[in-house]
């Protein structure tokens, strides 16, 4: 995965955050956590939902059956790094549940039907996680 994002992530620092391919006309940012097992710093970047103060990520993994690496990093380690447009803030992650994610995830759904259909592909509940100023 780092070999396919590598290329995103250099044309989201170039862009002032803007990006095209699959994400163009979308709001992405680039979520650096640290690797649970092997303590070295992850970039991705990861569709948001603005909502309020925050920004909230999905760990969607396109439906696939198992949680993206970097969800297991922030649920080990919540510190984060949060690239929006030209801005760098560290953050702290927390994993929302219950009618809150419910109510989240649904609003991305509506956004992006996309979302609905990485649901329907995998078993597991998608995490939602909210990224907040540290």
């Amino acid at each position: 995965m780092a070999m396919h994002n590598g290329p995103i992530i250099e044309e989201f620092r170039s862009n002032k955050g803007q990006v095209g391919g699959f994400f163009e006309g979308k709001p992405v940012l680039l979520l650096t956590t640290t690797g649970a097992k092997s303590g070295r710093e992850h970039v991705n970047p990861a569709m948001y939902l603005p909502d309020g103060d925050r920004w909230v990520v999905f760990a969607s993994k396109g439906g696939a059956p198992k949680h993206p690496d970097w969800y297991h990093n922030l649920v080990a380690n919540p510190a984060v790094t949060i690239e929006v447009g030209t801005e760098t803030v560290e953050g702290r992650a927390e994993v929302i549940t219950g009618e809150e994610r419910d109510r989240l995830y649904a609003k991305q759904v509506e956004l992006y039907p996309q979302f609905a259909e990485y649901e329907k592909q995998t078993t597991r509940t998608i995490p939602v996680i909210a990224l907040s100023r540290a």
